[in-house]
């Protein structure tokens, strides 16, 4: 399958990189340094080519250097299958207080959203504070879902944010204590038409999900998964026609505004679902599996989601894999090592020990993070 990459990644006053440039190869990318030296900076770096906050979810101004003139930019080149293309995005210290966003361009032009990035590459990312994915809040498996969703379908981000804003609204009036009718019909009419579309969209990806995990051998290293929805408004675009499940949605905000106006929110909608994740071979919920097995469990759904990427949207993701190695298994490794190779897409991996690498030697670029700076490891 087709596999963008990028070819040289340029940070300036991005957290503790004053200025960087490096050169990347194809393939896997294995980054080893001390815990702190800056190999998850560089992870969130290429994160941030993607719509969104990046992959730890942090306000521009923190990511910003200390230091700095409070902005940052970074900048890539990539080569891919529209052939050569130039990303650059980030902020700028003298923007106005309150804006929060950042600016995107590519090939020089400035582009209208971030969404725009998504013509020329996917990033999906695994890192350590997923492993509590399947034990942590809903709030963080709606996250992890959407961000899947979105590397496949660009207009996914824009209908969360639509849904989000009336949904603050409605709450907003809740608070008021408003008897509006017409002002509440309104917006109730935006959230079911958005929210069924969220709705039918995270259940379009789990099911051609559920499809890709079958690929994978019932016995092999990373388990196969049984994933569903949970949530009434799920069940309601499971079982009906949009346009049906999007007016029982609309008619139960209408119906459930006194309740929702004592709880002082929403209760009803996307924003409530959740991801359900079962172990196959054990016919287990996730949530009751060994941490080592929520690990392999979430691999390999991260996996079979990079393989439907490449097949759906026609490139392969870039992965971005942050400590990866270290809590699996020698033989759990060489499998990642050797699907990775087989999906063909660039994938960044760190970790603190080289040695969990070796079997990649001479199949791999491998970079040493030394706070602020990246260089060649000899020997490989």
């Amino acid at each position: 399958m087709p596999s963008p990459h990028i070819t040289r990644l340029t940070l300036t006053n991005f957290r503790n990189y004053a200025a960087l440039a490096v050169d990347l190869r194809p393939g896997a990318v294995v980054l080893t340094g001390d815990n702190g030296a800056g190999k998850t900076n560089l992870l969130e770096a290429v994160s941030l080519l993607a719509p969104g906050r990046g992959l730890r979810r942090a306000a521009y101004g923190e990511v910003a250097r200390e230091g700095g003139d409070g902005g940052f930019a970074l900048h890539a080149r990539l080569d891919g299958p529209g052939g050569e293309a130039e990303i650059g995005t980030g902020t700028s210290g003298n923007d106005n207080p309150g804006e929060g966003g950042r600016k995107v361009r590519i090939n020089g032009a400035a582009a209208r959203s971030a969404e725009a990035m998504l013509e020329w590459l996917r990033v999906v990312w695994l890192t350590p504070s997923m492993d509590s994915l399947f034990t942590g809040p809903a709030g963080d498996r709606r996250r992890f879902l959407d961000r899947l969703v979105l590397a496949i379908d660009a207009g996914h981000g824009q209908r969360a944010l639509d849904y989000e804003k009336a949904m603050r609204g409605r709450n907003r009036l809740l608070a008021e204590g408003s008897r509006d009718g017409a002002w509440f019909e309104a917006i109730e009419t935006q959230m079911a038409e958005t929210g069924t579309a969220i709705a039918a969209a995270r259940a379009e990806m789990v099911r051609l999900l559920a499809a890709m995990i079958e690929r994978l051998p019932g016995d092999g290293p990373f388990p196969q998964a049984d994933i569903g929805l949970a949530g009434e408004l799920e069940a309601a675009v499971a079982t009906m026609p949009a346009v049906e499940a999007e007016e029982r949605f609309r008619r139960a905000l209408a119906e459930g505004r006194e309740r929702d106006r004592a709880a002082g929110r929403t209760l009803e909608g996307p924003h409530r679902a959740d991801l359900t994740v079962r172990h196959r071979p054990k016919a287990m919920a996730a949530e009751y599996c060994s941490t080592g097995e929520q690990k392999a469990l979430l691999v390999g759904i991260v996996l079979s989601h990079a393989r439907l990427t490449g097949e759906m949207a026609g490139m392969a993701p870039i992965l971005l894999l942050d400590e990866i190695a270290a809590h699996l298994d020698a033989g759990r490794r060489a499998a990642l090592f050797s699907i990775l190779e087989e999906l063909g897409g660039q994938t960044f991996m760190t970790g603190t020990d080289a040695a969990l690498f070796s079997s990649l030697k001479g199949r791999a670029q491998f970079l040493t993070v030394d706070h602020g700076t990246v260089t060649a490891t000899e020997g490989f």
